[in-house]
């Protein structure tokens, strides 16, 4: 028989999902309901029990559930890898970010610049703390609201330059997305699925599990701007 999936993400794997989720419905009667969310609220209402049968978050918020007891242990899939990319609004100057010192030029010179309150914003504000500027920068950095896209303040002229997964800025209109972050010190999130104590269609969901993790999946994984973890 047919069933209802009901998965909650993060807003990185949105449109991986959406994607996904259309494609698994050719191969199978299942049907899957993707809400996607800020991250930590994502997070918050698996902890209360509200009733998902998936959850694909980043790997470490993915174990901290299981931790807690809120997701099963063993039930983690690695889904995708993604990276940090930079954007500034459409028609604005494009600042040189090609090199590490380069980007470190640009933030500098940037009168505000925003991040995200997920795992790549932790990791950039660990960066600006390792170059030595984040006392700078302080006061021009706009904190993107948990759920809220970066690249919609870029686009919207309230950000110069802005920081996200290069899946949540590729497919917004209004920025120019300028590239990732350098090799060097580009930041990869792992984004994983777990199995939440709540589910109710567990049988349908190792199908859907088998089937984001295929070969089969990849393809809709790099056309969003992640790669197959």
């Amino acid at each position: 028989m047919a069933a209802q999936i009901k998965v909650i993400s993060s807003m990185a794997t949105r449109q991986i999902l959406s994607d996904l989720a259309d494609a698994f419905h050719q191969v199978s009667p299942h049907r899957v309901d993707v809400e996607s969310i800020g991250g930590v609220d994502a997070a918050k209402r698996v902890e209360s029990g509200e009733a998902f049968d998936l959850v694909v978050l980043a790997s470490n918020a993915i174990d901290k559930l299981i931790a807690s007891g809120h997701v099963r242990a063993g039930s983690r899939a690695d889904l995708a890898e993604s990276g940090i990319a930079v954007a500034v609004r459409a028609g604005a100057a494009h600042p040189d970010i090609g090199s590490e010192t380069a980007l470190r030029d640009a933030v500098l010179a940037a009168r505000t610049l925003s991040y995200s309150t997920g795992p790549s914003g932790v990791a950039l504000a660990r960066l600006f703390q390792d170059w030595g500027i984040a006392g700078d920068i302080a006061g021009r950095i706009v904190q993107a609201p948990p759920g809220v896209p970066v690249g919609s303040l870029v686009a919207k002229g309230e950000v110069e330059l802005g920081f996200q997964q290069l899946s949540e800025l590729m497919h917004l209109a209004g920025i120019d997305v300028l590239g990732p972050l350098p090799p060097e010190i580009q930041i990869l999130t792992t984004f994983s699925a777990g199995v939440p104590l709540a589910c109710t269609q567990p049988d349908a969901v190792r199908e859907l599990l088998a089937f984001l993790t295929s070969p089969a999946a990849d393809e809709a994984k790099r056309r969003n701007g992640m790669e197959p973890a």
